[in-house]
Formats: C-alpha cells, structure tokens, sequence
C-alpha cells in the first residue's frame, strides 16, 4: 500500500492518523497519507524561520537553474514516494484514478508544470519588471542609480490546494524561487502532484526545510492561512467570500470568465469557433480560467448552435482514451448536484439548452461519472443560468448592448474580446471588472505565465521600503 507520509520543514513524519485515498470507480484504496493535525502545524510553523535561512543561503540564480533541473525530473524520472519511487506512469495512473482526470489531461497538466519550472527567469522577470537578482539575494539593489529595497511580508507562503486541476500548483512554484518557503495542503484526492513537485525540487538541489507539506482537515488548513503571513486559497463561492477581507489571502475562487464577440464579427462566428470551443473544454472545463459565459453583442443564435454542435461531439471516453477530453467526477454526488441545479435553471423562462439530445447529460462509462458539455442560451444576464460556473464544460451564450455589457458582465477573471472596435478595447482596458483581459482570437485559458491573471506574487509576497545611507 502506498504511503504519503507528512512533511515537516523537511523532515518525513508518518502518523498513526491516517485516510484513505480511494480511486473514484470503485473506492479501492490506493493510498493512504499521514494526517496533520492543527497542533502539530502550529507547532512546525514557529519554527519556519529556519526554512527561510536555508533558502536564504542558496543564490537566487543557483534556484533558478535548479528549477530547470526539476522540470526534467518531475517529467521523467522515479522520485520517492514514502518509502518506495514513483515513476511518471504510475504518478499518471494514480492521479486519473483518485481526480478523475483522463490521462490525457494528467500529462498536460504535468507540461504546464514543467513549463513553469523551465521558464522560471523569465517568469520572475515578468513578475519583478526586471528587478537584478541582488533583490532576492540582498534585499537591495541599484536600479538607474537609485537605491531599491524589497522585504518580505511572509516567512512562509500557505497554499491550500484543491483536487480538481494539478496545474494549479504551477502558481507556487515561483515562489521557492524567490526565497519563500511554502507550505501546501494537498487536495484530499490529489495528494499525488504537490508531492511530486516538492521531491523534483529537493532532488535537483533546493533545500528540504523549504517545504512543508500536511494532509490535514480543514481545522488544519485554517492555521495554514492563519500562521503563514501570506496564503494562497482555492475553492468556491463560500471560500472566496471567507477570506474577501483578508489581504494575507490571495483567494482563487470562481471566475466567472467570459467572451465578447463584437457584432461585427458575428458574421464571422465559424472563423473562430475554435477559440470558444478551447474557451469552453480546455483542461475538462475545470479552470477558473474556462468561459462560463459567452457574450454576443448582437444576435447570437448562429453562434450559439454552432458552438452547441462542436461541444455535442465530445463525448465521454474511458480514462485511458488517447481521444479522452472530459474529466470524471471524483464526487458522483457533485455531478448529481451540477445535474440538478441546471435542470431546475431550465424550468426558469427564458433559457432552453441547445446541446440537450437522446443521451442524458449525466453519464457513467467504466465507473465514471461524467457531465456531457452543455450549451445554454440564455435571453439576458438576468436569467439564473446565464453568470453560472460549473465544473465541466458549461457556457451560456447571452446577447448584451455594447453600452451596457461592462455593466452586465460582473467581475470576470478572464475575459477574450475578439473585436477590432478601438472605443471597445479602450473600455474594456479601462474595465476594473476584468482581472485578465485577452485582444483578438486568444481563449480565455491561454496564460502567459510572467502575466499572472490573479495578482503578482513578487507583489503579494514582497513589499517595497524606503532606504537611506549615510555617507
């Protein structure tokens, strides 16, 4: 039987408390993880100074070149796994099993990641505008002969992670570059990734006390965020407004990402059917990046069933199809509740569902349950279906007015606004809704990673002081 044991600023630590990590067709146990409990972290964290010395002591160009080496070990090769090695194809099989994840969207999560960790200068470029490494090896630096200072606001960085996407962790991984420790909570269906990621980078040089990693409850969680001075969340509506007034909390909830087609290149809509579709599926419809909402400043019928026989042609696949592009639900009991909530929008006027045919929408193939795509035009934003996210590939097609779109749309993490109107792109700019906003045929779920769509973490992690010298 498996094993993921805790770790401790470093140091292995198995529990006697311990859950079950079950594959999701059938509840075979394919893991268990050592549990953390709340005082035990409470604990560990007084001391996570220590974790900062020791990445204090390691050059700032020698963590760069490090991440690099990660990249190929998290790719390819066998890395502990409590007390026996993990290869790729195992890491791969477990993960689908206990996410959901067909295989295929496990190994392009896994080159999101090593994206990440190769292109690690350039990313921290991107974040730090150029800043010189003495930033993060000095704290100062001389930059077009001024004097610049940057702390840090954290000796640690917590990060609660979810179970549904392991590209997410491509967002702390900057952060070991910087010289801040982190500290995760794994997803309790994806302990697997975290993991791997932290054993590459301590196989590749970085130092262990970096890391500390605690299968935990959410009591355990909670002083994750409260003990670190800076903390990344993942999760849903009623997290994100939990921490809305904590700016210790860098929340990654819903969002409620969009396009705008402008009605001028309606007439074009198959040209760039593609870009929804991508919106729309990319990565099973799991991000917060997806298209939820699809925008049409004119008449939106064409374009809708369009869309609407695009996504009618993915269908579920077994795991382990080379074709498969829809991720299975870990929790049957989600998609039951997603089901649900979509019927009972449908029964509201002024909404009918366009993908809707013979085979229902909730499915199971081999074991899994899935949700089939479901395209939904909606008469206006004031319908309950038309601002909805789900997880799985769900979009509502709406029309809007140019002069009230801005107003209509809410806030929006991502938005693609495939227009050439300059007054549009100048308002959309101008827009402070929008986190992530895309010009021209780019889908929503395109990143580019030195452009972070949800804050900077050099800013969330370093502040800027005055400094002055005599003489």
């Amino acid at each position: 039987m498996r094993h993921i044991p805790i770790l401790r600023l470093g140091e292995v630590y198995d529990s006697l408390d311990r859950q079950d990590v079950c594959d999701h067709r059938n509840e075979t146990v394919v893991a268990v993880t050592s549990q953390a409990n709340p005082g035990l972290i409470r604990r560990d964290l007084q001391r996570v100074e220590t974790a900062r010395r020791a990445l204090q002591a390691v050059p700032h160009n020698d963590l760069l070149d490090l991440c690099g080496r990660a990249a190929d070990l998290f790719e390819s090769a066998d890395l502990p796994l409590g007390n026996e090695p993990q290869s790729v194809d195992d890491y791969i099989a477990v993960l689908s099993a206990t996410s959901g994840l067909p295989h295929t969207l496990c190994r392009a999560n896994m080159g999101k990641i090593c994206e990440v960790l190769r292109q690690m200068p350039e990313i921290i470029a991107g974040l730090t505008r150029g800043l010189p490494a003495d930033i993060f090896d000095a704290g100062l630096a001389t930059v077009h002969g001024s004097n610049m200072c940057y702390c840090p606001v954290a000796d640690a960085l917590g990060v609660v992670l979810p179970s549904n996407s392991p590209g997410v962790n491509s967002l702390w991984i900057p952060a070991v570059a910087m010289k801040i420790p982190v500290v995760i909570k794994p997803g309790s269906e994806e302990p697997w990734t975290p993991w791997r990621i932290i054993q590459a980078l301590i196989a590749a040089g970085c130092p262990a006390e970096a890391f500390s990693y605690y299968p935990t409850s959410h009591a355990g969680a909670d002083d994750i965020v409260q003990a670190c001075g800076a903390a990344i969340v993942f999760g849903d509506r009623a997290v994100a407004k939990r921490y809305a007034d904590c700016p210790q909390v860098n929340i990654h909830g819903p969002g409620h990402s969009k396009v705008i087609v402008d009605n001028r290149q309606l007439s074009r809509c198959l040209e760039f059917i593609d870009v929804l579709v991508d919106s729309v599926c990319a990565n099973g419809g799991r991000s917060c990046i997806n298209a939820s909402t699809i925008v049409c400043l004119g008449p939106a019928d064409e374009l809708a069933q369009a869309l609407a026989t695009r996504l009618r042609a993915i269908a579920p696949r077994r795991l382990d199809d080379p074709q498969a592009q829809l991720s299975a639900f870990a929790n049957p009991l989600m998609a039951d509740y997603i089901d649900a909530q979509i019927e009972d929008g449908l029964k509201v006027p002024g909404a009918v569902e366009l993908t809707a045919g013979e085979s229902p929408r909730r499915c199971e193939l081999a074991g899994s349950v899935f949700m089939r795509p479901t395209v939904v035009r909606c008469d206006d934003f004031t319908h309950p279906l038309s601002n909805r996210e789900f997880l799985f590939p769900y979009v509502a097609v709406v029309e809007s007015r140019r002069e009230s779109v801005l107003q209509e749309i809410g806030p929006s993490l991502a938005v693609s606004a495939i227009t050439e109107d300059p007054s549009l792109i100048e308002a959309l700019v101008n827009c402070p809704q929008i986190d992530r906003l895309n010009i021209g045929g780019i889908p929503t779920n395109r990143v580019e990673w030195d452009q972070p769509h949800e804050g900077n973490l050099f800013e969330f992690l370093y502040r800027r002081r005055a400094i002055q010298r005599a003489g």
